[in-house]
């Protein structure tokens, strides 16, 4: 029996895919980062394919280090196009498929924010959706005149009042504060124009935003953190929650934090998508997928593979790479994280190369293998057991996994009816089924109430 109610789909498409090693594909264009038309291509892909949408990750700075050195020469993780530049020029070729960059709350300041993304709603027709991040790393910090990055406690503080002071901003002018009548010479009602006047411990803000309301109301807010001041924010303000969870038990716990968290906003549960992510190796059989994530298990350099294990176990260069696992150093940097890999990889008979291949395969995230029938069955049972509204996908590498993924396992979906074959709307927010959002400057009764609306 098929449900009437349907999966939201992502599509991250950040770097050469999410395979650590996916530059070297034969079939990637090794310069591909630097190509909008590489990226263009990719989201007409998805478009084809139905996907909600489009999603790139950012920093503002190179976050990863020559630790082991000699490493860092060898990761493509490097250069990449500034994400709002390059979705506004993807906008233009595309109708339907949503635009989401995530912008940094400690390296930007809330007006920048609020205009850029407008400015990408109104272009897109109504497609713009920001995601919401603190940054985390001190590469990022002393590219704007910090030695360290900020506090935790500080960055999440500053982030809630970021955002509060972007969707204010947004706020600005009602939907019908434009009149733009030529024969009084009346270009806005000034009495639908309001001036947030902020001041808070973080911001100080007039306004207001010099730009229209936007197609979507404001633009699609998404959040991705895990701690619990993530959490809260993502509860107030967000429309969809990037999620990583490793086992049914662990989606369905944050799944319910983050709806409860809603509630307890006064927001419907339902406006707020959760999107837990993985990466596809599928192949019309079990063989077929099982030999394509071997092949890229291969494209991993040994340098790259321990740098991916430096964090949580340490410099691992002096040990035979085919050997055992050691334990983790005393100056490690995530003794948690480092601990449980060492546990995972002695339960299951894994050399040092057999864990940064594991790792690299969906860069740390969720990695599935299987036909198409199997990986529908896994996200099927993900989604009707209350731990997703739908999924982001990261491919192992551009555009084949994407195509990978687009023939053969949407077509399962959609025969499942858990899926779209068609877009419903044309703006992100009418496509992901949210409800319409007011402006909290409107009076509720001139639109008919506000029960199946969010003012949030």
């Amino acid at each position: 029996m098929t449900s009437q109610r349907q999966m939201r789909l992502g599509l991250s498409m950040r770097y050469h895919g999410y395979h650590l090693g996916a530059w070297r594909h034969p079939e990637v264009p090794e310069a591909g980062t630097l190509d909008y038309r590489y990226f263009l291509n990719t989201a007409l892909m998805a478009e084809r394919a139905k996907f909600d949408m489009v999603f790139f990750a950012d920093g503002v700075g190179i976050r990863v280090r020559d630790e082991p050195e000699g490493s860092l020469c060898r990761s493509p993780q490097t250069v990449e196009l500034e994400p709002l530049t390059l979705l506004s020029a993807i906008a233009t070729h595309t109708r339907n498929i949503g635009l989401v960059a995530t912008a940094s709350t400690t390296y930007n300041e809330p007006y920048h924010i609020a205009r850029k993304y407008a400015s990408l709603d109104h272009i897109s027709g109504g497609r713009a959706g920001w995601n919401i991040v603190t940054s985390w790393s001190d590469e990022e910090a002393r590219n704007f005149g910090r030695d360290k990055h900020l506090d935790y406690d500080t960055r999440y503080e500053r982030a809630a009042e970021f955002v509060q002071v972007v969707t204010g901003l947004w706020a600005s002018w009602e939907d019908d504060a434009l009149v733009r009548d030529k024969a009084s010479g009346l270009y806005f009602d000034p009495a639908k124009l309001h001036v947030l006047d902020h001041k808070g411990k973080h911001f100080s803000v007039r306004g207001p935003l010099s730009s229209a309301p936007t197609p979507q109301g404001r633009p699609i807010l998404v959040q991705a953190g895990a701690a619990d001041q993530g959490q809260e924010i993502a509860g107030a303000y967000a429309d969809v929650v990037y999620s990583m969870a490793f086992d049914l038990g662990a989606a369905q716990a944050y799944y319910a934090s983050i709806k409860n968290r809603a509630i307890k906003y006064g927001r419907s549960p339902d406006a707020v998508k959760v999107l837990p992510g993985f990466t596809p190796y599928v192949g019309r059989t079990e063989a077929e997928a099982r030999t394509r994530h071997d092949e890229m298990r291969r494209l991993i350099h040994p340098k790259v593979g321990l740098a991916v294990l430096f964090n949580s176990l340490g410099d691992l260069s002096a040990y035979p790479i085919d050997g055992p696992v050691p334990d983790p150093s005393d100056d490690i940097r995530i003794r948690s994280i480092g601990a449980g890999l060492v546990d995972m990889a002695r339960r299951d008979n894994m050399g040092i190369r057999d864990l940064y291949e594991f790792m690299a395969a969906g860069n740390g995230g969720r990695v599935l293998v299987g036909t198409p029938e199997q990986i529908a069955d896994d996200m099927q049972a993900w989604f009707e057991q209350g731990a997703a509204d739908g999924f982001n996908i990261c491919p192992s590498h551009l555009p084949g996994g994407l195509q990978d993924f687009a023939d053969l396992v949407v077509p399962e979906l959609q025969r499942r009816g858990l899926f779209r074959t068609e877009y419903e709307g044309t703006t992100l927010r009418e496509n992901l089924g949210l409800p319409r959002f007011l402006n909290p400057h409107t009076p509720a009764d001139s639109v008919g109430g506000s029960s199946h609306a969010d003012r949030t």
